[in-house]
């Protein structure tokens, strides 16, 4: 195992809530998108949490921790958003024995990369497995490895959430590249994160939910069910999120999230709206929100009809019901 290098990345933008007490796997039941009580000790889950509307206000990893003596769940979400995610379940917990809060923990990338001789501490290393299914858990004395969707099988890709802040200390140097191709990686896996520039933009099947395992369609009713249900049975989803690249690494990908996009062949107004964006390697990497009938069609640019192009590429899963 330690002959194995591995890539380590801050990923200072994501926050950790807890969610403890005997009520809490019901609670979050009635509030996000998947079966948390379908959740066992070693899996994981992507879930939307939406408002009444069917609109995305966070997009979580949730798991359960099985080393605690009440229930206790953990999910990761963007940090710009984890403080009012926090405030506004908590308004609806009412009688119910849940407590929630931030923790105070450091979240790791950490990608299993044979070309890369830049390891991580050494305590990071302790039971990691040598491959791993997406959404797998795996529990260490050091805190969590949840597995990371990837656009191919390998490298392998975890989550790693300290269990304290030992590691806050970690340099600094080696993350910078490494937290931008993260994201990178994120974006290949077609993977998007619901951040403040971009809540209360999207559905969940326009961001790809119901296609990656965000959503469950039999598990009963949570915030906004009624909408993203209608749309699924109804066939009613025009618009999903693809993939796309501009080769321009001069951007600035922080300022890209919730910019409108334009198809320049028709440039009347804007056919979508980024998602995720991050420059990295050259290229800025984007998640966007694309009507299907554009897909072949579309000139599409950023920000006006006369700005850079975006080229779409392919993502691991296909986002076409006619491809």
């Amino acid at each position: 195992m330690t002959n194995t290098p591995y890539t380590t990345a801050l990923l200072p933008d994501l926050a950790v809530i807890e969610a403890t007490g005997a009520d809490t796997a019901a609670f979050l039941q009635g509030q996000l998108s998947n079966d948390i009580n379908g959740l066992s000790k070693d899996t994981a889950c992507l879930a939307a949490y939406c408002t009444p509307k069917g609109r995305m206000l966070a997009s979580l990893v949730v798991w359960k921790a099985h080393d605690a003596p009440e229930p206790v769940y953990r999910a990761l979400v963007k940090r710009d958003i984890a403080p009012a995610i926090v405030k506004r379940l908590s308004m609806f917990v009412l009688r119910a024995k849940v407590k929630l809060a931030l923790l105070p923990v450091v979240v790791y990338g950490v990608t299993a990369d044979k070309g890369n001789n830049a390891l991580p501490p050494s305590c990071l290393l302790d039971d990691l497995p040598a491959s791993a299914q997406a959404w797998q858990v795996t529990t260490t004395a050091q805190g969590m490895f949840v597995a990371a969707p990837s656009a191919t099988e390998a490298p392998a890709r975890w989550w790693f959430v300290a269990s304290h802040q030992q590691n806050t200390d970690e340099p600094q140097g080696l993350a910078d590249d490494a937290t931008r191709r993260w994201a990178a990686d994120d974006i290949a896996a077609g993977l998007p994160w619901v951040e403040l520039a971009n809540q209360e933009l999207f559905i969940p099947q326009t961001l790809n939910f119901d296609l990656i395992g965000g959503v469950s369609f039999t598990k009963g009713c949570y915030p906004g069910q009624e909408v993203v249900a209608r749309s699924h049975y109804r066939g009613t989803v025009k618009r999903r999120m693809a993939r796309g690249v501009v080769t321009d690494n001069s951007l600035d990908a922080t300022t890209l999230a919730g910019q409108d996009t334009f198809n320049a062949n028709a440039p009347d107004g804007p056919v979508g709206r980024i998602v995720n964006a991050v420059n990295s390697g050259g290229t800025t990497h984007l998640l966007l929100e694309v009507q299907l009938a554009d897909i072949g069609q579309a000139d599409f640019r950023l920000g006006n009809p006369q700005g850079p192009m975006v080229t779409l590429a392919e993502l691991p899963y296909p986002i076409d019901p006619h491809d």
